[in-house]
């Protein structure tokens, strides 16, 4: 009985993981594709000055997250040692 639960467990997350894969890489295929070189080159320049705008967007966000994560730990905690005194 305990083994079926294992391989009944092991389906379920082979089914979660190929859906989530699939997903993904039907995402990645919606890139156009270009039929000249030099259209394609331009366009890889420009995806690649997109690409590092996101990345530059995404890591000024996750820093600003953190941040304002720290700053609640902070402020939590000398609320709390407020409150224990």
């Amino acid at each position: 009985m305990r083994a079926i639960f294992g391989v009944a467990s092991l389906l379920v997350v082979v089914a979660i993981v190929s859906f989530v894969a699939g997903k993904q890489l039907r995402a990645v295929r919606q890139v156009p594709a270009t039929s000249t070189g030099a259209m394609a080159a331009s366009t890889a320049n420009a995806g690649s000055a997109n690409a590092r705008d996101q990345a530059q967007q995404l890591q000024q966000q996750v820093g600003d997250d953190v941040a304002k994560a720290l700053e609640q730990g902070a402020q939590s905690n000398a609320r709390s040692e407020e409150a224990a005194k």
